[in-house]
């Protein structure tokens, strides 16, 4: 391939020659402000696709599917001289139909477009809008206190070998064997071939005195010359929107460091089917690209948490992962297509122990990867470390947990029997399909709460101590899920919204407002944000918070249903976004149902806490792999009366079911209407 620089300023051709004929391909000048990127990008693609190869974060919510409204653009029109260029609306193919849902008449006389449906025709110089940049989230999987029994794979020995002579030659591996077997009781051993190359010289390093690392009494993963006393491992939990680790001493199960990170896969789409999607439609590349984007990202975070604590990526000797199942597939590279369709079979439900050079991954190129086990196509590997982290299956109470996300998945039961699902709780809790939703990211109004007299709002902003009404600099851009939950519960407590959601039309406050016949409740005003807008809460808000919610509520009823149980002993929040939730006004929406709000808590991310416990107790991992198969899955949608269900969980808190625990939280004549 050649390229050649075009006649005019900002253009280029690039030559490509294709049995034997040339094909032009063009590229334009594309330049985004205020972060001022700019560069050389190929005719036909999409604003998007621009942004990921200049560098500039742009919010893509639904993964480019046009239906989240998340990437609005401004274009700004004439000849710009600093640049060399102009710049033109016509310089971006026309308009998409997806658009018009999400961009006024008025902001498209002013040049607005979406980032995912204008592809790129020309030279053109593009303002990124305050909410429409991507924002790094504020990411909380802190780990649990948990008292875990040590039991770990890896076990150092140190042993003093007899040297070599000409009256005993023996091989330096057999050499190692014999010691061992004589020492420590370990035979049969084999030995990881890179661990072998490095072997005669270590063991003359340590003048024949040497640390050995061993897995699982098997296998020889690693040599130190001299006596070393500590190993370490490293557990990994992969969600949708954010990966965690817990570096562990392997020797005294302490946690030595904790890191987390978005996941870098979020620029193609926040929830599981944005991914799958992608995947699908890019055979060329596009499971390729998912998988990169994981390896590269998890190596980033490994160099960092060994760095933090004075150690090196050769120092891990053993990893676990757990991830949702789409998470899973997209990790080692397969094919994730076939969980988007029915009847949604992963490639694998037993665990898997990998080499992690075989992945890529780069720690000790001898260390071990175990992935704990999936449920189902929907219910994966994390909802097992969920299980293994809570044991459910050792209790007698009849326990409902919940991981709220894109995907919500329940398990429900107690020692006799447990069930799961998985129900499509939407993106609303991440904060797409809201107008003014985001990420858990600065400036996001994460509580809300609503006079019941005077509908007065006061809000708290992350990454501000105090309520709103008590500073003075305020930088709200948008509401995250914790405060949409808050938003539509504190609504509802104050009859601004009746029993079916609706916006009651007449409310007497400024902050009820009407436009083309579309009610909004105001949550912050125009001088209260960094946005130079309203934030508010739409009816059309409402109306997705309570699918997301209906789901939720209709999945925990048909599976109290299919235990036959009448009552819930305890409910308990799983992940980092419940522990963030307001438990009261998240049973005040009716997100499950009624429960004694004392046995209604949040643990934390325990999907992660169970790859650390796995990582730390080898048994735990073998007692994952048989509950995992014990679990029963059930299919929410095949369920006899999940329509009927469904539609009566969609009212607040629901359409029949009574809620006696929140008698003196919701005044009695809200509560019976």
């Amino acid at each position: 391939m050649q390229i050649r620089r075009g006649m005019r300023f900002g253009s280029y051709q690039t030559v490509e020659k294709t049995r034997g004929k040339e094909t032009e391909m063009k590229t334009y000048q594309v330049i985004f402000q205020p972060s001022g990127r700019r560069g050389e990008v190929s005719e036909g693609k999409t604003v998007i696709e621009a942004s990921r190869e200049l560098g500039v974060e742009i919010e893509s919510v639904c993964g480019e599917l046009k239906v989240c409204g998340k990437c609005k653009v401004k274009v700004e029109e004439g000849f710009f001289e600093r640049y060399g260029i102009t710049s033109s609306l016509d310089h971006l193919s026309s308009y998409a139909e997806e658009e018009e849902e999400f961009i006024s008449r008025d902001e498209k006389t002013r040049g607005y477009r979406l980032g995912c449906a204008a592809r790129i025709q020309g030279d053109v110089l593009i303002i990124v809008p305050e909410e429409s940049r991507a924002q790094k989230q504020v990411v909380r999987k802190a780990a649990t206190e948990r008292s875990i029994e040590l039991r770990p794979t890896i076990a150092l020995h140190f042993v003093d070998l007899s040297l070599p002579s000409f009256h005993d030659p023996l091989g330096d591996f057999e050499r190692l064997s014999k010691a061992l077997t004589e020492n420590c009781n370990l035979s049969s051993l084999g030995i990881d071939y890179h661990t072998l190359l490095k072997l005669p010289q270590t063991l003359r390093q340590g003048d024949w005195k040497v640390t050995v690392a061993t897995w699982m009494e098997k296998e020889i993963l690693d040599i130190k010359p001299g006596k070393v006393v500590d190993a370490y491992g490293l557990a990994i939990d992969i969600g949708t929107t954010t990966v965690a680790g817990y570096l562990c001493n392997l020797r005294n199960g302490k946690i030595i460091v904790t890191n987390s990170m978005m996941n870098p896969q979020v620029t193609y789409g926040e929830d599981v089917m944005s991914r799958i999607t992608y995947a699908m439609t890019h055979p060329e590349n596009g499971l390729e690209t998912m998988h990169r984007t994981i390896i590269d990202g998890l190596n980033r975070m490994i160099e960092d948490i060994t760095e933090e604590c004075g150690l090196s990526p050769q120092d891990l000797l053993e990893l676990t992962i757990v991830g949702n199942t789409a998470m899973h597939h997209l990790l080692l590279k397969i094919n994730p297509e076939f969980l988007g369709v029915a009847p949604f079979p992963p490639a694998v439900h037993r665990s898997l122990d990998i080499k992690a050079r075989d992945l890529g991954i780069k720690v000790h190129p001898a260390a071990n990867i175990h992935i704990l086990p999936i449920e189902a196509g929907f219910v994966g590997a994390d909802n097992v470390g969920v299980l293994i982290a809570e044991e459910p299956y050792n209790q007698d109470e009849n326990v409902l947990i919940i991981d709220i996300g894109t995907n919500g998945e329940l398990v429900m039961g107690n020692r006799h029997k447990l069930i799961s699902s998985s129900c499509a709780t939407g993106p609303a809790f991440e904060g797409a399909g809201i107008q003014h939703g985001m990420r858990a990211a600065p400036g996001a109004i994460e509580r809300i709460r609503i006079h019941p007299e005077t509908l007065d709002v006061d809000f708290k902003v992350i990454d501000q101590e105090a309520w709103h009404r008590d500073i003075k600099i305020i930088t709200a851009r948008g509401i995250c899920g914790s405060g949409i939950i808050d938003a539509v519960a504190e609504l509802y407590k104050a009859r601004i919204i009746d029993k079916s959601g609706r916006l009651g039309k007449d409310i007497r406050s400024p902050r009820l407002q009407i436009f083309d016949g579309k009610s909004e409740f105001v949550i912050a005003w125009k001088e209260e944000t960094c946005i130079g807008k309203e934030i508010t809460i739409t009816q059309q808000d409402v109306r997705n918070v309570q699918l997301a919610k209906g789901a939720l509520y209709a999945g925990a009823k048909l599976m109290m249903k299919r235990l036959g149980i009448e009552k819930l002993d305890k409910v308990i929040l799983a992940g980092a976004f419940g522990t963030y939730i307001d438990t009261e006004n998240a049973m005040v929406l009716g997100m499950f149902p009624d429960c004694d709000l004392k046995n209604v808590y949040a643990v934390g991310n325990a999907a992660g806490d169970g790859a650390r416990i796995a990582l730390l107790n080898r048994d735990k991992r073998a007692e994952g792999e048989e509950i995992a198969r014990k679990v029963e899955y059930i299919e929410l949608t095949l369920e006899e009366n999940f329509k009927k269900e469904f539609m009566g969980s969609m009212q607040i808190p629901h359409m029949k079911d009574k809620f006696p625990h929140l008698k003196g939280i919701v005044r009695d004549e809200i509560l019976k209407n």
